[in-house]
């Protein structure tokens, strides 16, 4: 249940690597849509999972549901359309069965590097127009704008021109939504197509949609920077959920250990809600345990 004085929502962790945990295995292209395809419980239970542990909020499973993820593994192009709009359905259909009461669902939609970029929402090099980019994700768009989700949540977003796209898709549907992006490791002020974040809080602030900005998927210390850089240049609610402190290699398709030391995300979460953060949890490999500890951090904040 979402708690009015606490100074924000809690997030979830990464959904992905949470199947992961539970023993599902996401290693193949389609990553945790393969899980919503084959075992629709498991999305149900990993949503649950992340309730008990503290979240107010469901990030739905249609991150990496897209029409050539779809063809890349196999299904026929005669079906494709339709198997995509079943699955974005039902990711937001089992998020809703497993909050079963007051928690926000937010219908996530996953950037063109999780598609068939391939990898690139860490750099955002895709060879692609704003128009183009638009033109791509309109339909995945428009089916979760016609659910039952509180909002639409277009995350790890690394390029300026995907977030121009995303901003007028976004306002096209006329849904609340939040955007989130990738920034530069060392340099979170910067995001991942080195773009200074300046740019990207103008294009929200802009957006008649957009109610909330933020950086995920990465180091505590980059997503803190971030959402400090957007600070200055945007009055909107800001959004924090970084990883673990990896760094995937989409080549290999694993996770590089991170480095020792560094701001811990626990113990980073005074300095968020100092920058402003109204939504905190966190990406891939934080579990249900660490959003226990980040609703405790706050509750005694």
């Amino acid at each position: 249940m979402t708690d009015p004085s606490l100074p924000c929502l809690i997030l979830d962790g990464g959904l992905g690597t949470h199947l992961a945990d539970r023993g599902n295995d996401v290693t193949g292209s389609l990553w945790s849509a393969q899980i919503l395809r084959d075992d629709p419980s498991e999305i149900v239970a990993a949503h649950r999972d992340f309730f008990a542990a503290g979240a107010d909020v469901a990030t739905t499973c249609s991150y990496e549901v897209t029409v050539g993820g779809l063809l890349h593994a196999g299904v026929p192009t005669a079906e494709v359309e339709d198997v995509a709009e079943s699955l974005l359905r039902q990711s937001v259909q089992l998020a809703v069965h497993a909050a079963d009461g007051d928690h926000v669902i937010a219908a996530s939609v996953g950037p063109y590097g999780a598609g068939p970029g391939q990898g690139t929402e860490y750099d955002g090099a895709y060879g692609l127009t704003a128009a183009q980019l638009a033109a791509w994700h309109r339909r995945r768009i428009g089916i979760l704008a016609d659910t039952g989700a509180d909002l639409l949540f277009a995350e790890t977003v690394p390029s300026v021109l995907e977030v121009e796209a995303l901003a007028g898709e976004l306002d096209r549907a006329g849904r609340p939504a939040v955007l989130s992006v990738t920034v530069t490791p060392g340099d979170g002020r910067m995001l991942s197509d080195g773009t200074d974040l300046q740019e990207v809080a103008a294009i929200v602030s802009g957006s008649t949609s957009i109610r909330a900005v933020g950086v995920n998927c990465g180091s505590v210390a980059d997503v803190l920077a971030g959402v400090r850089r957007l600070a200055e240049f945007t009055d909107l609610p800001l959004a924090a959920y970084p990883n673990s402190g990896e760094r995937w290699d989409h080549v290999n398709r694993v996770w590089v250990p991170r480095e020792t030391g560094g701001l811990g995300l626990i113990d980073a979460v005074p300095d968020f809600l100092e920058a402003g953060v109204h939504l905190l949890g966190g990406c891939c490999r934080v579990t249900p345990r660490e959003i226990t500890a980040i609703r405790e951090r706050i509750a005694d904040a």
